[in-house]
């Protein structure tokens, strides 16, 4: 299996999956996408059927990391997902709720759906240094909405041959996602806030990997950058696992029959985990629709149903704001899917010099095929989970509502048509305390913590031992800077 960049245009250069893993970014600022798409038979779901997570992640992952072996894979995928990391023997439960079905992906260390692939990507990394002969160490960049840079941190503390600094906006994450981030430990790690909200992060982070004079800078310390946002594929390819272990999960429980299609809802702001689920129904997933959920950001929902995706709009900060983005990196992967390289280097062009693009009639009916999308506003958020709490007595958090809205909404969209319905539940709702607690019409304490633990007394439901923890450690990390200072922060970190 062989990978170019989404902006390879001619004389493509081909990549080995150790030397996209390592590099994360291309060199030409594209994102790496494999020259095919590996086949998946009803014979290998029945065979997946029969494995732990572990082992379907070893050999699921295998399809795209070939120059892995499966030894490999199978002790990365071990060391990841089981204790203590993922206490419960199966690390992605599913929950039926009404007449859906929610995959609960927040069950590991930092109660988030990053953990999945952020668990196993520093694995998966440290093996492509050995494999690549490269004998600097790797300094990963974060940007990150909230969760990703928890689970980033915590995957790469004290990993040897690695440092990794994540950049957040200072008022855009919830207290306890700050809290997560502050107290970091690790030898190796290094946190910065910014004035600015999270597209600031991000596009700081990228002019970085664009600079070559900082590539030099860093070359002479012994360094190379690399990143772990859904960027890098080294951590999109464990999120098409999940996916295909769902399906395998509700066949074993005779929730759906081999072959019976399965429409998927995913909240998502950087479009890496519903890309992941479209990853899937391409290998041969028997996936009927993907539904993009939006919070108020809805720059996704605007593009999916009309084709112009513009990012020259007003940015909510929201009670989900892991999808408070308004730059969804990952959508260029499915535009060189389905448009083209040419088309899709022209789009992301545009992009960078006008903030807006329109996609032609026919690219924007080949997203439509497999895609709908509906946002959600900050009412209609606290609505649904406050009714899936009274109604379902489920418990959750509020990018799960923003999906569950979408998902109520498609299935009224089907009138009699019965379809299994699966929804991505991707946090815990005590990361959110205070915006549930408001959702739920009780009064929010001004701790975050004490809405922790209000919300635990309500509920009944034991709230994650980690989180809980945090109240008492002291942080570490505590420095604002202006996201145009992004550069020397680095560079100090990286001769620290």
């Amino acid at each position: 299996m062989k990978f170019v960049s989404t902006r390879a245009l001619n004389n493509k250069k081909e990549y080995s999956a150790a030397e996209v893993i390592k590099q994360g970014l291309a060199p030409d600022g594209g994102l790496f996408v494999p020259t095919e798409i590996p086949a998946l038979t009803g014979e290998d779901l029945d065979r997946l059927a029969g494995m732990t997570y572990p082992e379907r992640a070893a050999e699921i992952m295998g399809l795209y990391l070939t120059d892995y072996t499966r030894e490999e894979l199978l002790s990365a995928a071990n060391a990841a997902y089981g204790a203590p990391k993922f206490p419960e023997a199966t690390p992605t439960p599913i929950t039926k709720v009404g007449d859906l079905e929610l995959l609960e992906l927040w069950h590991g260390p930092t109660s988030a759906f990053k953990d999945m692939a952020l668990q196993i990507m520093p694995h998966l990394l440290s093996m492509a240094l050995t494999k690549t002969g490269e004998t600097r160490d790797a300094l990963i960049l974060v940007a990150t909405s909230g969760d990703t840079g928890k689970a980033a941190l915590e995957g790469y503390a004290d990993v040897p041959r690695v440092k990794i600094h994540v950049f957040y906006p200072t008022d855009g994450v919830s207290r306890i996602q700050k809290k997560q981030m502050a107290t970091q430990q690790g030898s190796n790690v290094n946190v910065t806030a910014i004035y600015g909200n999270f597209d600031d992060a991000q596009n700081g982070v990228k002019a970085i990997f664009a600079d070559g004079e900082m590539a030099s800078l860093l070359d002479k310390e012994g360094l190379f950058l690399s990143s772990a946002n859904s960027i890098n594929w080294g951590r999109l390819v464990p999120q098409v696992v999940y996916y295909i272990s769902a399906y395998c999960d509700l066949m074993n429980a005779g929730r759906l029959q081999k072959g019976d299609l399965m429409d998927v809802v995913v909240p998502t702001g950087n479009f890496g985990n519903i890309f992941a689920c479209c990853l899937a129904k391409r290998m041969g997933l028997p996936v009927g629709k993907m539904i993009c959920a939006s919070n108020q950001n809805n720059v996704l929902t605007d593009f999916i149903n009309n084709g112009v995706y513009d990012r020259r709009r007003t940015f909510y900060q929201t009670v989900s704001p892991s999808m408070d983005i308004l730059i969804s990196s990952n959508l260029e992967r499915l535009l060189w899917l389905v448009a083209g390289p040419e088309k899709c280097a022209s789009y992301m062009e545009a992009l960078r010099k006008d903030g807006v693009y329109a996609v032609d009639k026919e690219v924007l009916e080949a997203v439509q095929e497999e895609f709908a999308a509906y946002f959600c506003d900050e009412a209609l958020t606290k609505n649904v989970l406050r009714e899936i709490y009274e109604q379902r007595m489920y418990l959750a958090d509020t990018h799960t509502a923003v999906a569950l809205s979408a998902a109520l909404r498609y299935q009224r969209s089907l009138e009699e048509e019965k379809r299994t319905v699966l929804v991505a539940s991707t946090a815990s709702p005590y990361k959110f305390s205070p915006a549930v607690l408001e959702a739920l019409g009780k009064t929010v304490p001004e701790d975050g913590f004490e809405a922790l633990r209000s919300l635990q007394k309500i509920s009944g439901i034991p709230a994650p031992a980690r989180l809980a923890a945090l109240e008492t450690m002291e942080d570490r990390f505590t420095e604002v800077i202006a996201a145009e200072n992004m550069k020397e922060a680095v560079l100090a970190f990286a001769r620290s």
